[in-house]
């Protein structure tokens, strides 16, 4: 009778923990923008570099190549450590000059998904003729993307919450591109310091079905932001310690469909926040 007691306690024990991993929320792979490793690349190379993203855990990475290699070289070095590249950047004028070398770039990357996180304009002034350019730019490189099988995105980075009609400039862009060519990839902390801490929360609920991509990023508490799209280094903090409904944000995101979350870490402190970003995101 004793020993039926134990068995049938040992499996309510089981059963709990299998019902507490269940109810994890974040349930992504842990992914990182190669941007947090910036001053790394440079001195360490491509190996030991993409040897301590593995170290942290990561398997997935949104990147380009390196300088040096070629990018057949630097995936083949990210497919040994079982490292993948879902998503790679390009820059505004490239989507204009040459949106067909994007998409060779991509392919040769393994990437499914192409972001663009800045869109020229003069100084801290963003302006509706600067939104409409950016609009016809990304209707027609976005729709050479999915002619290819690629998926265009744009990553809001906070200059874009100048008011504009009955909401903002973001509210303008995310309207106008169409959904067919134009995805979004929220960067969580920059659409606070443009549009406050509750924005992503906003926007997510707003848009439902724009958002494929977003950087998990916070924003250190206290901090008010503005429409300048720059803040000191200082102010990006771990993932949890800032100004995020991490909660909210990543059921939000889960809901709606979003595909890849990535961390990244723009402070000068990486080694150090990353493990503590990684650790929350794992508990939450």
């Amino acid at each position: 009778m004793k020993k039926n007691t134990i068995i049938l306690a040992l499996l309510g024990i089981m059963l709990s923990l299998g019902t507490l991993q269940a109810q994890k929320l974040y349930t992504y792979p842990i992914g990182v923008q190669t941007y947090t490793f910036r001053k790394h690349f440079p001195v360490k190379g491509a190996e030991k570099t993409l040897d301590l993203i593995k170290e942290l855990g990561f398997t997935e990475i949104e990147g380009g190549g390196v300088k040096g290699m070629t990018l057949e070289e630097y995936k083949k070095l990210c497919d040994a450590r079982g490292i993948s590249i879902p998503s790679t950047g390009a820059d505004f004028n490239e989507l204009a000059k040459d949106p067909m070398a994007v998409v060779q770039r991509a392919k040769a990357l393994g990437s499914k998904f192409v972001m663009c996180a800045w869109i020229p304009h003069k100084g801290t002034d963003f302006t509706l003729e600067d939104a409409q350019k950016a609009v016809a730019l990304f209707n027609s490189a976005g729709k050479v993307f999915k002619e290819n099988g690629i998926t265009f995105t744009y990553h809001d980075h906070g200059y874009e919450f100048h008011a504009y009609e009955d909401g903002t400039l973001m509210d303008y862009i995310i309207k106008n591109t169409n959904p067919a060519y134009v995805s979004f990839e929220m960067d969580v902390l920059w659409t606070m310091h443009g549009g406050g801490a509750d924005m992503p929360v906003k926007l997510l609920k707003k848009y439902p079905n724009r958002w494929k991509l977003m950087h998990v990023k916070d924003l250190r508490k206290g901090v008010v932001g503005n429409l300048t799209g720059g803040t000191p280094a200082e102010n990006d903090v771990p993932v949890g310690t800032g100004q995020g409904n991490w909660e909210e944000i990543i059921k939000l995101a889960k809901k709606n469909g979003i595909e890849h979350c990535f961390i990244e870490d723009e402070s000068n402190q990486e080694l150090e926040f990353v493990p503590k970003s990684i650790e929350y995101l794992k508990n939450l």
